[in-house]
């Protein structure tokens, strides 16, 4: 009988421990739950420099109409009706030497460069060598599309891309299905590629201050990991309703089998 109690206590010490706590899947969390309106301004993060293999959309505008044309890779009717497939076909690669291959321009080296220094520097070529200020001259070069991978415990993990100037982690992990009841939101790896080599970060997203790491903004190329709970090697359930079931199924087979030796 005593190993029955035995058994029984450590069974409901498992229970206590085995279940998510609610703490650990609230989002963005303050110390003083009483708190309604905190305000975090989030640090200024440093704008995105160009890597290999990402694919810029630049657009090239003026009065002359017929000149901009030359300096296209698709025609005007195209450049309305763009797609997804359109964007990557169409666009430019920044190919193993740093640089884009436009048409009359030529290659032009943008590696490490951020999109408005790219975009100045083909505005000052295209005054230089083929256009007068009273010709009006827009420039605008944009990543065609912010592409990064989710995996780990997300509800639809895999390779993502968003059309927008910037996503925050929460956004992107949305856009995955949200963490899965046995993620660890308290440790979520973003694994950075940067022209200098990749940066590793852990960011605790039930931490108000995460709004605050220059990790809360998605950049192309980021890998982001959630890690599990321990409670999902344990087995044990996710909820205490899960877990309550585990243990009386393990109490009847104790129970049963104590029986049967008596």
């Amino acid at each position: 009988m005593r190993k029955l109690l035995y058994s029984s206590l450590f069974l409901f010490g498992l229970l206590t421990t085995a279940c998510v706590p609610s703490k650990d899947l609230i989002y963005l969390q303050t110390t003083n739950p009483a708190d309604t309106a905190t305000v975090l301004h989030p640090i200024v993060t440093k704008p995105y420099r160009l890597q290999v293999n990402d694919i810029v959309n630049v657009v090239i505008k003026a009065n002359d109409s017929k000149l901009v044309e030359i300096f296209k890779a698709t025609d005007q009717a195209a450049q309305v009706t763009k797609t997804e497939q359109s964007l990557y076909f169409d666009g430019y690669t920044v190919n193993e030497h740093g640089a884009i291959r436009m048409p009359v321009l030529g290659e032009l080296v943008v590696i490490g460069f951020t999109l408005d220094e790219v975009r100045l520097k083909i505005e000052n070529q295209l005054l230089a060598d083929y256009f007068t200020k009273e010709a009006n001259i827009f420039v605008s070069v944009k990543l065609a599309g912010l592409h990064y991978t989710v995996n780990g415990e997300v509800v639809a993990p895999g390779s993502k891309i968003e059309y927008k100037e910037k996503l925050t982690l929460l956004e992107a992990l949305a856009n995955a299905g949200d963490i899965t009841m046995t993620g660890n939101r308290k440790a979520v790896s973003v694994l950075r590629q940067l022209p200098q080599g990749s940066e590793l970060h852990e960011i605790d997203l039930t931490d108000i201050k995460a709004i605050q790491s220059p990790y809360f903004y998605v950049q192309p190329n980021d890998y982001i990991y959630v890690k599990p709970l321990k409670q999902k090697s344990w087995g044990t359930g996710k909820t205490g309703l899960e877990s309550i079931s585990t243990v009386l199924t393990l109490l009847t087979l104790i129970t049963t089998t104590f029986i049967l030796l008596k």
